[in-house]
Order: structure tokens, then C-alpha cells, then sequence
């Protein structure tokens, strides 16, 4: 609602805040964009150098991550940190992060609902007694000995 005496800024900024859901607003007190120091800022040359050296090392953050997904190691806490670095100068990256965060948290908020909880324990529960039968089935037909194992001629 502008009352007059909003600058045209703040008009703008009261729209958008409207088109916001509550995990944005929440996340508002941080402002989109670069977040080099001012003296980096100033100059065009060496913020765009800066905002390279930032794509470089979130892109090898990245990669590392996305081979840690095949590899042992922490594959997607890599990848959304390389996210976090590309979020300190693109803007792009920053509404990534944000909507993840939502997605996560919407998730977690469905995963305690009660319903949920007692489907997944139930689910698990006959998970493990399928495996479990499984796995006696295949030790009274085998024993302990392996079906690959090769024989000593």
C-alpha cells in the first residue's frame, strides 16, 4: 500500500515482500546480490575478477561434491556449500539456496507429521522382515559358504 509519502524503492519493496512466502521473508534481512567489499565493488575490473575467482572455486567445490555422489564422502553438504559460495556473488545461486531451504524445510515439517511417521515405520518394519527372511532363506540353502566360492581342485 503506498501512502504517499513511500519512496518509489520502498513502494517496490512493499510488493515484493506480498509476493513472498514466509521462509523469504524470513531470509529478507539479507540482501540479493554481490557481497564483495566496497573497495572490490568500486572497481569494475577487479569485480569481475573477483566474482571469476568466486565462480572458479564454487565450481571446483561443486565438482568435488558431485564426484563425492559416486565416491565415499559427503557428496550433496559439498554441493550446497559450493551453492553457498556462488550465493556470496549470484543472485541466481542465493534464490537457489533459498528455495532448497524451503523445499527442505517443507519436508522436514511433512516428515513429523504423525501420519507420515507411523506409514514409514510400518514401511521400514516390513522392509526388515522381507530382508530378514531373506537372509535366512539364503543361509539354510547355502550355509555361510559363498555360491561364488571357488572349489580347490
Amino acid at each position: 500500500m503506498n501512502t504517499g509519502s513511500d519512496t518509489p524503492g520502498e513502494a517496490a519493496m512493499t510488493a515484493d515482500r506480498a509476493g513472498m512466502d514466509k521462509a523469504d521473508q524470513a531470509s529478507e534481512g539479507r540482501a540479493l546480490g554481490s557481497r564483495a567489499p566496497a573497495f572490490v565493488k568500486a572497481r569494475r575490473t577487479l569485480h569481475l575478477s573477483w566474482q571469476v575467482g568466486v565462480f572458479v572455486v564454487g565450481l571446483a567445490v561443486v565438482m568435488t561434491g558431485a564426484a563425492m555422489l559416486v565416491l565415499p564422502g559427503p557428496g550433496w553438504v559439498v554441493i550446497f556449500g559450493g551453492m553457498a559460495i556462488w550465493a556470496t556473488e549470484f543472485v541466481w545461486a542465493q534464490l537457489v539456496l533459498r528455495w532448497t531451504k524451503r523445499k527442505v524445510t517443507e519436508a522436514a515439517q511433512r516428515a513429523l507429521d504423525p501420519r507420515v511417521r507411523r506409514r514409514n515405520i510400518i514401511l521400514t518394519t516390513v522392509a526388515l522382515v522381507i530382508g530378514t527372511a531373506l537372509a535366512g532363506i539364503y543361509l539354510w540353502k547355502f550355509g555361510l559358504a559363498m555360491p561364488w566360492k571357488i572349489e580347490n581342485q
